[in-house]
């Protein structure tokens, strides 16, 4: 039987570090239209609070794949590996 990507990044176990490793530029975030971010993200991390209008990251439950930071073309995004013995740890299934 064939699983679906989500079934398989549920298998996924993630140890959070206490702070982000993902930073954003809300200014650059305020002129971005595309939101580019919210949309490749597999893990949906990416999302537009519409009370004060900026764009928050839930980094707790990165995949660590780097697209957010390919996918922001106007250079927003600032991302690096979670400090040692913290991220994703991929199991297959």
């Amino acid at each position: 039987m064939t699983k679906k990507v989500e079934e398989k990044i549920a298998l996924n176990a993630i140890k959070n570090d206490t702070k982000s490793h993902i930073t954003l530029n809300q200014s650059i975030c305020a002129g971005c239209k595309e939101r580019m971010c919210v949309i490749v993200c597999p893990g949906h991390l990416y999302s537009l609070n519409e009370e004060t209008g900026e764009m928050v990251v839930e980094y707790a439950g990165c995949l660590e794949c780097g697209t957010c930071l390919i996918a922001c073309t106007h250079g927003s995004v600032t991302w690096d590996y979670p400090s040692g013995e913290c991220g994703v740890q991929y199991r297959f299934g």
